[in-house]
């Protein structure tokens, strides 16, 4: 891989080729120029929304100090993984303007790469669940409240966070700071041991991480539209209209916006293994694997500003407990005079 690709900024995995000196391909200095100066904004941008956006879900839903539901348990996981991911987004705009020098250190390297790895993992399955557990209250409601226990929900929620600390392991343990020369920069990177590894990372990042993943999200999904669309037709048949019309809608929004944000990376990582194992070749091939992973992680990154506002801020749910919160912060005597107004207002908030 060109000298790019060597310090991209590729989360996930990023590993050294054998040979570092080997391709003289930089066919798009202007593009690389843009991308030194253009990324870091961006993701500046992607860190302070979702710093905002998930610190707002985490207070909505802990600050009241009730039990959470399956459903908030879910949610407040996914909100707690987008936040330790973002927190580690400077670091990497920091890296990227200095032209991918990494200046923080070797155990920094191995931290933030290995927390954001791991967050691949967690997000996507805790992605999972949130169908599972959407499909269960809504496509088989007179069952679920058997199945839909709180303990059950904790469970699963511990066994999703160590399986990505188990699969983010070769990152702790395999990411290093190393000096290039010929670049005079020190470039945080995977050095893998063996060739072996671009196959299993491979497996590990584009079936385990990506299409089990999609096909149990498409399976659940697919069941609770059919479930909607049968309610539909009974609903215009009984009472003259569709019920369910914006909860199809969100569900399709929430399918459609996984793929656009993790499918174009997942595309182009599995394009750089077959680079990596000789099976595509040429300087067209390596700059267009190298730009595209800079645009396919920054789409990776907004998925973690989408899933404050997608999971939460656009359901009944979250506005019930903005409004529970917005009356145990405000004096009772300002309740007592604002209630109805207030409440108003707050609904015509989230409609708009």
């Amino acid at each position: 891989m060109a000298p790019q690709a060597l310090l991209g900024l590729q989360f996930p995995n990023q590993s050294l080729p054998a040979s570092p000196n080997t391709t003289s391909c930089d066919r798009a200095p202007e593009a690389w120029d843009l991308l030194h100066r253009v990324l870091p904004t961006c993701i500046i941008t992607i860190f302070s929304l979702g710093l905002l956006g998930n610190l707002l879900v985490l207070s909505v839903l802990l600050l009241p100090r009730q039990r959470l539901t399956v459903a908030e348990i879910y949610l407040a996981n996914l909100a707690a993984s987008d936040l330790a991911f973002v927190l580690g987004l400077p670091f990497w705009a920091e890296n990227i303007q200095n032209e991918f020098h990494w200046p923080f250190g070797a155990l920094l390297c191995r931290v933030v790469n290995g927390v954001i790895k791991a967050h691949l993992f967690i997000s996507i399955f805790l992605v999972v669940a949130i169908s599972r557990d959407r499909y269960r209250a809504l496509a088989q409601p007179m069952a679920s409240w058997r199945r839909r226990r709180r303990w059950q929900a904790h469970g699963t929620c511990v066994l999703i966070w160590a399986l990505g600390g188990l699969l983010s392991t070769p990152t702790f343990l395999l990411r290093t700071v190393k000096a290039i020369p010929q670049l005079n920069v020190s470039a945080c990177f995977l050095l893998f041991p063996h060739e072996a590894w671009h196959f299993a990372r491979m497996v590990e990042l584009n079936v385990l991480g990506f299409l089990l993943p999609l096909a149990a999200i498409l399976f659940f999904n697919f069941h609770i539209l059919v479930s909607l669309w049968g309610r539909q037709a009974v609903s215009r048949s009984q009472c003259g209209g569709p019920k369910d019309g914006k909860t199809t809608a969100l569900i399709l929004t929430l399918v459609a916006a996984f793929l656009v944000c993790w499918a174009p990376f997942h595309f182009f990582a599995f394009l750089e293994f077959l680079f990596q194992v000789g099976a595509i070749q040429g300087c067209f091939w390596e700059e267009f694997i190298d730009l595209g992973l800079q645009l396919a992680n920054l789409l990776a990154f907004v998925n973690s500003c989408l899933n404050p506002t997608i999971y939460v801020l656009r359901g009944q749910l979250f506005r019930t407990k903005v409004w529970e919160l917005y009356q145990r912060c405000t004096p009772r005597s300002l309740v007592a005079r604002s209630s109805s107004r207030g409440k108003e207002v707050l609904q015509g908030f989230w409609r708009s």
